[in-house]
């Protein structure tokens, strides 16, 4: 848990940052996770030094005795002017030659560009990464989680840093587990991979590997994981892409920071062409569990686009084509909680009503979770939907549930309020009956699968859901007359009155 101080110390350097003219967050968190990757290879390196001077084995070194001086514990004492003309012509382009060596996470970081200009402002932000708990296990995860916090612009293609708790919710629904292979095809800044990893350990974590710190911030330290469990997280469960370079940066700091030491995250536009070609075996049939809140701005070309998803749904929109994208990377029985925009429940071109067909007649399409329209704020007011799909099979039942409240205010602020209707969702969910929950005036219930194809595959909750209207009860219209007149009578009398007064 980052301390208050530490909170306030990241507050002013993202105040530094924007006086110093770096006003994209993107922008300031990139340029903190190159300088955070910097230390973390001079951790590195000191961490393999002493193992050698100890086992008396020689190791491979990242910093041979020529660039001693590109580590960070040399160069972060340098005088401002001395250490910003150091940082940008020497340690960033080494960065290029240690991802040539296999380095893990190197290759994300090959391109960094140092784009702080004022020697200051170097120095702080070096004294502030310095300060951070980077050794420091779950901490160090709670910080980076910290900065993306800030972030309040979209990236490109409409992309929405998604809020941990509905991140969260969507993980509980799907509760993926160890021995699954899992993945995001639009994953950001990898939130969904870090909300499974955060899952996982506290599934496997035993009452006595719970640590609780002085303000009751539980942290899972996953002790009932076996060695092979943590094998298979480090190295094959956790998959993500992204075709923004910026993004897939952070997020290859933020799995690293949360203790997923090689995931696989590629550079890729898993909607393009190559896809196939680069990524045969994870581009089909391949995936248990798939979380995506993938881009829904814009349209793509078609020549753009891989004709296998087309042949499913010929459209240009990403929301649509996202999904067909799922389902064909997912396994038989691969689940997948995706979030769209409203307009893909009961958008009535013939691609909107081709999805949904697919997912009610070919697949399990198990939930439909209306969020309410200020979840994305401040970035956008969209309204929006989780569908809970499994691949194969066929729809019987699909469960609703009418989110209108998520523990935050629904303006740009997101300031957190009591009212909360997550945890009585998945509590719902986690007893859902298709023959208890009937009561369509309340939150949650079913709708028969037979039911929605009568209405054209028509998804969105208001379709289904009964309003209740009480009514309200009024005086009689001659009784408000009355009491108009009167109170007219009473102002007639004023205006006499003053008027009197002034002669």
């Amino acid at each position: 848990m980052i301390t208050g101080e530490l909170r306030n110390q990241i507050d002013k350097l993202w105040t530094e940052f924007w006086t110093g003219g770096i006003t994209n967050p993107l922008t300031v968190i990139e340029q903190i996770s190159f300088l955070m990757f910097a230390r973390l290879l001079d951790i590195t390196e000191t961490r393999n030094e002493k193992k050698a001077e100890r086992t008396k084995k020689p190791f491979k070194k990242l910093f041979d005795e020529k660039k001693q001086d590109r580590r960070w514990s040399h160069f972060k004492n340098m005088p401002a002017q001395e250490m910003l003309v150091h940082v940008r012509d020497k340690v960033f382009p080494e960065f290029k030659k240690i991802a040539e060596a296999g380095v893990p996470y190197g290759q994300y970081m090959k391109d960094a560009q140092l784009l702080i200009q004022k020697p200051n402002l170097l120095v702080s932000a070096v004294n502030m990464v310095d300060d951070l708990p980077l050794t420091e296990g779950d901490s160090k995860g709670d910080l980076y989680e910290y900065l993306l916090s800030k972030l309040t612009t979209a990236g490109i293609n409409g992309q929405f840093r998604t809020p941990r708790h509905i991140i969260r919710k969507m993980v509980e629904i799907t509760d993926p587990k160890i021995g699954e292979v899992v993945g995001d095809p639009a994953c950001g800044t990898g939130g969904f991979l870090v909300g499974i990893m955060e899952h996982l350990l506290e599934k496997n974590t035993s009452t006595q590997g719970i640590i609780e710190s002085d303000d009751g911030k539980k942290t899972f330290t996953g002790d009932m994981l076996k060695d092979a469990d943590r094998k298979h997280i480090r190295n094959r469960m956790f998959h993500g892409f992204d075709f923004d370079g910026t993004m897939l940066r952070i997020a290859v700091m933020n799995l690293l920071l949360h203790g997923i030491d090689a995931p696989e995250i590629h550079y890729q536009d898993t909607m393009s062409n190559n896809f196939t070609e680069r990524f045969p075996k994870m581009s089909e049939d391949f995936f248990d569990v798939i979380l995506a809140n993938p881009p829904f701005k814009g349209s793509l070309d078609f020549d753009d686009v891989h004709p296998d998803l087309l042949r499913k749904v010929k459209t240009k929109k990403t929301e649509l084509l996202f999904v067909v994208l799922i389902l064909k990377m997912m396994k038989i029985g691969g689940r997948s909680a995706t979030i769209v925009p409203d307009g893909v429940l009961f958008g009535s071109s013939n691609a909107h009503l081709a999805l949904r067909e697919m997912l009610v007649d070919d697949n399990q399409l198990e939930a439909v979770i209306s969020l309410p329209s200020g979840v994305f704020k401040p970035y956008a007011g969209v309204s929006t939907g989780i569908l809970v799909f499994t691949k194969g099979g066929k729809t019987k039942d699909v469960f609703y549930y009418d989110v209108q409240a998520d523990g935050f205010s629904l303006d740009d602020k997101r300031t957190k309020i009591d009212n909360d209707d997550l945890p009585d969702l998945i509590n719902r969910w986690q007893k859902r009956n298709p023959k208890k929950d009937t009561d369509r005036t309340g939150k949650a219930f079913f709708v028969p699968a037979d039911e929605i194809r009568k209405n054209k595959y028509d998804l969105s909750i208001n379709r289904y859901k009964e309003i209740v209207y009480e009514e309200d009860e009024y005086d009689p219209p001659k009784e408000i007359l009355a009491r108009m007149k009167d109170l007219e009578m009473e102002i007639m009398a004023d205006m006499d009155e003053l008027e009197g007064m002034l002669g």
